[in-house]
């Protein structure tokens, strides 16, 4: 019954709401700021190698890290079989979609996030909850963001991300669905428990080694695939953008076509829009907002056009025909196998791993601060310790529960947040317009950008910027 409401929802949800918002929103917010996600791209390399001047704060690095963390994931390798198995080859178009307009949003957010960032006794934070509250005045609608962003990544995302985890080892021979899962489960449970009882810094030391290695090693392995079927692509680009436009299969059963697929597993990749990244983004120490907007832009490429495109083309390159029943972590073994043998499946197990933990970890962060927010201040070491235990209790239930409710739960949850957010960032967003007029106008004049809030009119006091 529950998995039934569950599917409903979410089949209203990612067949008409959430293109409408997320397609046109990310369209308005690209016409407004003169595709800055394309016009910017150098500046968007400078930003995330600028130090903060104390060399204490949180680096825009960092903050990317802790973004990508949470953005490259599970989802990438998964969430993309599953699309390719259960929408097809022109699901990948609509992925790409999603991250180019999807881009725009997210450089919105994440600006509007430092500009309305707060001083705390451990550096900076924010998020959407915040310019909620201080932009719009409304603490209750602040507070529900708050409670579904602690719902879906502290539950929703963090089950789903230990249940996929497991599933990559069902194809070993030592794997047994009645027992191996909960053992899987409760050993990431217990290392993820390590890492948040460490603090905060912790977390982002440990993202901030881990994703670029994670990153570089599975998009090298990708180009290894595809460039030994280098032969296969232009077949593989004609078949993405025939799929991808084949009006009546999609109109015809929309709630299973690639648009919908690819939409759904391209948020659920990149979180452009969704109101998730940019709590992060508050946490780095900048001199200008712009500069973290152009950091999160530069995360959704590396999630979604670099990370994603390398699974969807290592596995279709491999000739391994998609299907319902490979869904998963099993098309992706399937296709490594084909071409590297039996490293395949292996290497594939260790950036699950990899993802995985990066994910949770990064996840975590996010609830963290929403937790912050809905207390009003820290909360007592006592309260955080029995959230930690919490958090990873709920790790280890994830690893044996079911694939369709958990992706459902992810889904409907990620979606609440981001019907709250993208409306949201369209009130405020003007605040961010005047933020990237006034970037580019010192940038033009030779100047490193530095940001008053008076030069934009702002009208809302804030703890940085006055």
């Amino acid at each position: 019954m529950f998995e039934q409401i569950i599917n409903t929802v979410n089949d209203a949800l990612y067949s008409y709401i959430l293109i409408i918002i997320l397609v046109l929103g990310g369209l308005y917010f690209t016409l407004r700021t003169k595709f800055v996600q394309f016009r910017l791209l150098k500046e968007q390399f400078h930003a995330v190698m600028e130090k903060p001047k104390d060399g204490k704060g949180v680096s825009s690095f960092q903050a990317l890290m802790v973004s990508t963390a949470s953005r490259v994931g599970t989802g990438n390798i998964i969430g993309v079989s599953t699309a390719l198995c259960l929408g097809g080859f022109g699901s990948v178009f609509w992925m790409w979609v999603i991250a180019i307009v999807g881009s725009a949003s997210a450089f919105i957010e994440s600006t509007l996030a430092q500009i309305y960032k707060r001083k705390g006794p451990d550096g900076s934070y924010g998020g959407p909850a915040y310019y909620i509250e201080t932009a719009l005045h409304s603490k209750p609608l602040a507070i529900v963001f708050s409670i579904l962003l602690i719902i879906t990544y502290g539950f929703g995302f963090n089950m789903l991300a230990s249940y996929n985890l497991q599933s990559t080892f069902s194809g070993y021979s030592f794997y047994n669905a009645e027992i191996t899962p909960w053992i899987i489960g409760l050993v990431v449970a217990v290392i993820v428990g390590y890492c948040l009882f460490g603090g905060g810094k912790r977390v982002i030391k440990v993202t901030s080694t881990l994703v670029p290695f994670m990153g570089v090693a599975y998009i090298l392995v990708a180009l290894i695939i595809v460039f030994m079927n280098i032969g296969m692509l232009p077949n593989i680009f004609k078949t993405i953008f025939a799929e991808a436009f084949n009006f009546e299969a999609i109109f015809g059963g929309f709630s299973g076509s690639c648009v919908m697929f690819g939409i759904k597993r391209g948020l659920f990749s990149n979180e452009a829009g969704v109101g998730s990244a940019p709590n992060a983004s508050a946490s780095a120490e900048v001199n200008h907002p712009v500069k973290q907007g152009l950091v999160q832009v530069l995360s959704v490429f590396i999630d979604t056009v670099l990370i994603c495109s390398a699974t969807a083309f290592m596995c279709m390159s491999s000739g391994v025909e998609p299907s319902a029943e490979l869904s998963g972590a099993p098309y992706v073994q399937e296709a490594l196998a084909q071409t590297l043998g039996d490293f395949g499946p292996i290497f594939i197990t260790i950036a699950m791993i990899l993802f995985a933990f990066t994910t949770l970890i990064g996840n975590l962060f996010y609830v963290d601060k929403c937790i912050f927010h809905i207390f009003g201040k820290k909360p007592s070491k006592v309260f955080m310790s029995i959230y930690y235990i919490i958090a990873s209790v709920v790790i280890f239930v994830g690893a044996g529960l079911s694939a369709d409710l958990l992706w459902g739960i992810a889904d409907v949850t990620m979606g609440a947040m981001t019907i709250i957010n993208m409306p949201v960032i369209l009130l405020l967003g003007k605040y961010a317009y005047r933020a990237l007029k006034d970037y580019e106008k010192q940038r033009k004049d030779g100047i490193e950008p530095v940001f008053k809030a008076k030069n934009i009119d702002l009208p809302h006091k804030t703890d940085y910027w006055n």
